[in-house]
């Protein structure tokens, strides 16, 4: 039975967190975005984000995307830097087509870092990227 399962490979969906410059409150923040490399759209995105380590963990973050069109990204949520001394995890679902994918994304404790910029597929930023 287990071998008549297949479980699509997810390739071209990132999700990145970005250090830029909030015009409103003249601050440098922190931002989580989801990134779709892709030639086609996603349908129904499915996000659900929490922090841990052995000894704490954050409460559970939610958001729902539509459509996210092809070749494009979108923000998932604004970071505290307190949150970069636990691992956080990315949980990401969507529809390509009549097929489910789901994929987990993890970014290490102290992985976030200023020290760790790359430039990022698609935005005009630096971050710290997750394939």
């Amino acid at each position: 039975m287990k071998k008549d399962i297949t479980i699509p490979v997810i390739t071209d969906v990132y999700v990145a967190v970005v250090n830029e410059y909030n015009d409103i409150y003249k601050t440098q923040d922190w931002n989580a975005y989801i990134i779709n490399d892709k030639d086609v759209d996603l349908d129904m995105v499915i996000i659900v984000t929490d922090g841990y380590s052995e000894k704490k963990m954050t409460s559970v973050f939610r958001k729902k995307l539509d459509v996210l069109p092809k070749k494009s990204y979108a923000k998932i949520e604004l970071m505290q830097e307190d949150l970069f001394a636990l691992n956080n995890r990315f949980k990401v679902s969507f529809f390509e087509g009549n097929t489910m994918y789901d994929k987990t994304y993890v970014f290490r404790k102290n992985t976030i870092n200023l020290k760790a910029l790359q430039n990022i597929p698609l935005m005009e930023a630096k971050g710290v990227l997750v394939k």
